[in-house]
């Protein structure tokens, strides 16, 4: 601006000398100066003198106002940018002068956030990372202090390279050295062959070639990619439910505890929701559990001799706890965050208060250097993903153990041996025995054939969430990570244990067109941030869990399976009781056992038909999802057409912006596939279900 003040005053300096000179253009006849011809000489600057009003007007519009900011940098250099395409000439020239020095101070406070890890300590109140306490990394981005030609990928690659340096220069790192971070300063030569007006690709590239060099060097030690694949097969194996004995051993261990504080929890939940609100667990119980849990799989790998180092880490990490209120337990929402983006598409259907009658959810920790990785919103998705397949594995295993109760299955107690069954009293008592299963058989008869349905269903829905779409992306993903891509993803070749540089050659394409082979990744860690997100978002589409008109059938059909295994159980507390009392003689005054059989019966026969409607709703959901055309783009989404995939593609790019190795999500699963297996004939038919 005091350029072209001092440039308009040297104007008028010649002007005056024009006119003190008796320059003919300016001084006519008897030394008269006509206005107009002074007013003709500075016909270029009135334009440019009334746009520079314009400009401070602008800039000091909201100055001096308590409820309003000064103008900012951002908005100052998207306003001078836009001045480019007036078509003035002299204003175009202007605004490009101011420009230049508006992006060189914008360019140096980059420079000491990116190159050193530090706000800047000029101007910083005006700087587009802001420190921000709830935040994972402890900053945040401020879009509003964001120019617009900065792409919310740039700063967020921006964000993590000047979080990495300055977790390298952290005490809690200073044993990597002043060393590891020299190289830095050469990477002021990245902005020194920026032009004004910066361009966005030219910018962003630049930006990508200072977080590969810092991911070559400082990143090795700081974070090792090994790291990042160990805690991702904790990921794997024990929220994604990948180690099958886990889960198993969690259900159980949280049975035993619900039954030992409290035996007809399941029906006072089903039958009145309110009366959750009464029932107290604590953190401690719940802890215990899974304390439990890791003592129960401990003992199966002492008894294998084999050293399971995922199983120490996840022991460390993984924590199973109470939220207050289903409420909390849904995954925070409203974040810019990409990861949050995701939270906003997943339904808050509450599975996670199926394993011990409140809501309680499996987590993990974490800890330096990996929340430069891994956020809090990634383990919120990665927790409802947990409660969703851990509530139908549930439902699973309790259902089937329903077939190890034998005496529900057969006659119970045997019929007596002979000599005695010979007699007289011998034979009148196997008669009655007889008479007494029969009996139960045909009651039972339809609670079995409800349940075994039961199970087929939950048995296909679960081994397609499983092994098509947990499997089939976590493998895809897998195999991108590491650089392996063939017939055995998670055998890989040679164990990635540094970033590396992918060849420009090696583009992605899908596994089963590629022939075995290893390369080298380029995962930097915000590149592996990015694709990581783009996995979960496809993860949670693929699993349906984005799908409210079958999340809802489903858990409603969960808690009516419950209801069944509890009343199943209660039925059969009831008979043991009425042998006792007709066998032996073992009298309790304080129930009668004919009317809780008849009241259980009654409650049963009404459950059975709950369940066999719950199968059928879930199913219709499942066929009106497969015939929904909005279903069917959102699914075709996953491939990298959202905001995650710009992200990726950008990425994804070498040093020359050329993108390579850039994940997309596999191509798994589909729900008809899964309607064709599910197929249960005239079950759905108009006969009801046997009254026993």
């Amino acid at each position: 601006m005091a350029d072209h003040l001092a440039s308009f005053q040297r104007k008028i300096i010649e002007v005056e000398d024009s006119i003190l000179r008796k320059d003919a253009a300016l001084v006519g006849a008897y030394n008269i100066v006509p206005l107009t011809a002074v007013i003709g000489q500075f016909s270029n600057w009135t334009r440019r003198l009334e746009w520079l009003w314009e400009l401070i007007e602008f800039m000091t519009a909201d100055k001096g106002r308590e409820d309003r900011q000064p103008c900012q940098a951002a908005r100052l250099i998207d306003r001078l940018r836009d001045e480019l395409q007036t078509g003035y000439a002299d204003i175009a020239e202007t605004a490009q002068s101011l420009l230049q020095v508006a992006e060189t101070s914008w360019l140096k406070q980059v420079s000491t956030w990116v190159l050193y890890g530090r706000r800047p300590t000029v101007g910083g109140y005006d700087f587009f990372i802001r420190e921000d306490g709830e935040e994972e990394h402890g900053y945040r981005i401020d879009y509003d202090l964001l120019p617009r030609f900065v792409t919310p990928s740039t700063a967020s690659s921006m964000l993590f390279i000047g979080v990495s340096i300055h977790r390298a220069r952290s005490r809690a790192y200073a044993d990597l050295g002043a060393g590891d971070l020299s190289h830095l300063t050469t990477q002021h030569q990245e902005f020194a062959r920026l032009s004004s007006p910066l361009n966005s690709v030219i910018f962003a590239r630049a930006i990508t070639s200072i977080r590969y060099t810092l991911s070559r060097t400082t990143l090795q030690k700081l974070l090792p990619l090994v790291k990042v694949q160990e805690a991702l097969k904790v990921l794997r194996e024990f929220l994604l439910i990948g180690r099958g004995e886990f889960a198993i051993a969690l259900v159980q261990q949280a049975d035993q505890k619900i039954r030992s504080r409290w035996r007809r929890a399941d029906n006072l939940a089903y039958e009145n929701r309110d009366a959750l609100s009464t029932v107290i667990v604590k953190e401690g119980e719940v802890s215990a559990v899974l304390a439990r849990t890791w003592a129960f799989l401990g003992s199966m790998q002492s008894e294998h001799a084999d050293e399971d180092e995922s199983l120490e880490l996840a022991r460390d990490l993984l924590r199973l706890r109470v939220s207050k209120s289903i409420e909390s337990a849904t995954p925070v929402k409203g974040s810019q965050l990409a990861s949050n983006k995701i939270l906003d598409s997943i339904v808050s259907t509450p599975f996670c208060n199926l394993l011990f009658s409140v809501p309680v959810t499996l987590t993990m920790q974490i800890h330096s250097p990996l929340d430069l990785f891994l956020t809090y919103s990634d383990l919120q998705i990665y927790t409802a993903i947990n409660s969703y397949l851990l509530s139908i594995r549930r439902a699973h295993l309790r259902l089937t153990d329903l077939w190890k109760i034998s005496s529900l299955r057969r006659q119970h107690p045997a019929p007596p041996r002979a000599p005695y069954g010979n007699t007289k009293h011998g034979i009148a008592k196997t008669h009655l025995l007889r008479e007494r299963s029969s009996l139960r058989s045909s009651i039972m008869r339809g609670t079995w054939s409800t349940s075994s349905a039961a199970i087929f269903f939950l048995g296909e829905t679960e081994a397609y969430l499983q092994v098509e779409v947990v499997e089939g992306l976590w493998s895809h993903f897998h195999n991108w990570l590491t650089g392996s891509r063939g017939s055995q993803p998670d055998k890989p070749s040679r164990p990635a244990s540094s970033w590396e540089t992918l060849p420009r050659d090696t583009a992605a394409s899908h596994e089963d067109e590629i022939p075995p082979s290893t390369t080298h990744p380029n995962h930097d860690p915000q590149t592996l941030s990015t694709a990581h997100r783009q996995y979960l978002s496809a993860l949670t589409r693929r699993l349906l869990l984005t799908q409210e008109t079958f999340t809802t059938p489903l858990h409603d059909l969960l808690l009516h399976i419950d209801q069944l295994i509890a009343l199943v159980h209660r039925l059969h507390g009831v008979w043991v009781a009425a042998d006792l009392e007709a066998d032996e003689g073992v009298v309790d005054a304080f129930s009668n056992l004919d009317a809780e059989e008849r009241d259980v019966r009654a409650q049963l026969r009404g459950v059975e038909r709950r369940v066999k409607f719950g199968v059928e709703n879930v199913i219709s959901a499942l066929q009106r999802l497969s015939l929904d055309a909005d279903f069917a783009a959102e699914m075709e989404g996953d491939e990298g057409s959202s905001a995650e995939g710009e992200l990726g593609d950008e990425l994804g790019g070498d040093e020359n912006g050329e993108g390579v190795g850039k994940y997309r999500p596999y191509r798994v699963g589909g729900i008809d596939r899964l309607l064709m297996k599910l197929d249960f004939g005239d079950w759905f038919g108009p006969t009801s279900v046997d009254d026993g």
